[in-house]
């Protein structure tokens, strides 16, 4: 009988050993996040894709960002040097031109997921990656102002900048790790984008020192991040995140009411059209914010098309367009008209730039001058024949965007344009066709900017993507203006606020009578999220709110 006794006991020992994990397992604290765009590559400089940036923020931290108040703050760095708190110091250089010497110390706790501590030696190893015209890096310029990075100890380092500008002292950069990267990246430079451990082996540990690390990945279907145990700072309140990929909105918006998602991401969630009749629908289950911000929701043009190369055309595209009708009737005003890349809502922009008003009649005016003037049912064609035939192209299930498509398809066809429609996945439209400048003619997208983001990636000659740079940049467009060039030099440069000023105006003005990309509207982000989450901050800029993820919790859940 006591053996009997002993050996229930034992076995009710076992099971209890059994079941208080699986309760503790119960009581873990997760969160699944919905979002509409699968990122084309995990690798921080490789890409530009806000899927990316949104993962990424999770898993590491740029030096510095700005929050959500549009200061410049420390993320990876302990304080943000200054000239005035001598972490800046202006340097003559061997040319006698005036630099920088600027010193960061990193976080003294961060270290990646592999144990091993965040160091200076990854920032020298990170600029190298950026500097080599092989790399196919997005921000060629950034790396190159860079003249060296002086090491002073692990934690501290030394940029030596070729000039003093505006904003010297942001460094919005995600470290690469030196010591899983460099072997790949030093045995051939220009495979490495295809060789980097962020794609082949993406749940290394090694790869995160944020407060998650990346544990699983379904290519085109989730991302599950769990909390990482080597994060120095505030422990995240959520063990789990479940980032899950569903590019059609509509269906995004369904699994939000099945449970399939707790929340929708504001940054590649549902369409604000989507969103405000959610609202009405549903408003009473769901706490839902509207953020406008800098967020520049445009056409870019190939202008190595013959057809887009004439800007006669371009600006007929322009005033065949009815913009405010678009923002008041697909998204109750709520998304202004955009006339210029400039937001309303940055300093700097310009309320004298020139605008394009809706007038047809102009529109077909231009493209007779530009000899699409024979029309034959209704589609314009040039004196040889050739009939006025383009394609625009977006991300496929973005209901927003297709609709947006279908109106412009219709406008420009009332003035004898034929207007194509084909769109593909985001990570293909994002990640080859965009990034290797293979759309014909036009490409539907949006850029999101930090406050007075000088366009340097986007509009400078010499960030057109070649096959030569391995498509490094992103000046898509393939736009050449030696005045566009200058003064992208002249702003970055001018301390002057006041002075400054009047180059943005000069460059605003420049970009509406070149029309590199065609203006349409300044968009709001939607996140509709759960009443018991806490925390979340929508920042209007390209710092997504995962940038301060550890402060977000649930309340009465």
């Amino acid at each position: 009988m006591h053996r009997i006794i002993a050996t229930f006991l034992i076995l009710l020992a076992g099971g209890l050993a059994l079941v208080l994990p699986q309760s503790r397992a119960a009581r873990a604290e997760t969160l699944s996040i919905g979002i509409s765009q699968f990122p084309s590559t995990l690798h921080p400089l490789i890409d530009a894709m806000l899927a990316k940036t949104y993962v990424l923020a999770m898993t590491q931290r740029n030096i510095t960002s700005y929050d959500q108040d549009w200061r410049l703050v420390c993320l990876l760095c302990t304080e943000l040097p200054t000239i005035e708190n001598g972490g800046a110091v202006p340097e003559t250089l061997a040319d006698g031109k005036q630099g920088i010497a600027i010193t960061y110390k990193l976080q003294p706790g961060a270290t990646w997921g592999d144990g091993t501590p965040v160091t200076s030696a990854d920032m020298v190893f990170t600029w190298e990656v950026g500097l080599h015209p092989k790399s196919g890096v997005a921000n060629l310029e950034f790396f190159r102002r860079i003249l060296a990075v002086e090491v002073i100890d692990a934690k501290t380092f030394v940029l030596h900048l070729d000039r003093i500008d505006y904003t010297y002292n942001s460094l919005p950069l995600d470290l690469l790790p030196a010591h899983l990267e460099r072997p790949i990246f030093e045995a051939d430079p220009a495979q490495y984008r295809n060789r980097t451990t962020y794609d082949t082996n993406p749940t290394h540990r090694g790869l995160a020192f944020g407060p998650y690390r990346l544990s699983e990945l379904v290519s085109g279907s989730k991302l599950v991040l769990e909390a990482n145990p080597t994060w120095w700072g505030k422990p995240p309140a959520f063990d789990r995140i479940t980032v899950r990929v569903i590019e059609n909105t509509a269906a995004l918006e369904a699994n939000l009411l099945s449970g399939g998602v707790d929340m929708i991401a504001g940054e590649l969630g549902v369409t604000l059209d989507q969103a405000l009749g959610f609202e009405k629908r549903h408003g009473d289950k769901y706490e839902i914010l509207y953020k406008s911000g800098l967020i520049y929701e445009h056409i870019d043009l190939n202008l190595d098309n013959p057809i887009l190369a004439d800007a006669r055309v371009r600006k007929a595209l322009l005033h065949a367009l009815d913009r405010e009708t678009i923002s008041q009737k697909l998204f109750e005003g709520r998304q202004p008209a955009a006339h210029a890349s400039v937001s309303p809502l940055d300093w700097v922009h310009s309320e004298t730039t020139p605008r394009y008003a809706y007038d047809p009649q102009r529109a077909a005016a231009l493209l007779d001058e530009a000899g699409w003037s024979v029309l034959k049912k209704g589609i314009r064609h040039n004196a040889a024949g050739e009939a006025l035939v383009l394609e625009i192209m977006t991300t496929a299930g973005n209901r927003s965007r297709e609709l947006v498509q279908q109106v412009l398809q219709s406008q420009w066809r009332q003035i004898g344009i034929d207007m194509r429609i084909r769109n593909e996945p985001a990570r293909v439209f994002f990640g080859e066709t965009l990034s290797k400048r293979k759309f014909p003619a036009l490409a539907m997208f949006a850029w999101i900017s930090s406050p007075e983001l000088l366009p340097r990636t986007t509009l400078s000659s010499d960030h057109i993507p070649t096959t030569e740079n391995n498509w490094a940049g992103q000046n898509y467009t393939g736009f050449r203006n030696d005045r566009m060039d200058a003064l992208i030099k002249a702003i970055e440069v001018e301390l002057d606020r006041e002075k400054r000023k009047a180059l943005w105006a000069e460059l605003q003005d420049l970009y509406v009578a070149e029309l590199p990309a065609l203006p349409l509207y300044w968009r709001a982000n939607a996140y509709i999220l759960p009443k018991w989450l806490r925390g979340v901050q929508p920042t209007g800029h390209q710092g997504t709110t995962t940038n301060w993820v550890e402060n977000w919790h649930s309340e009465g859940r």
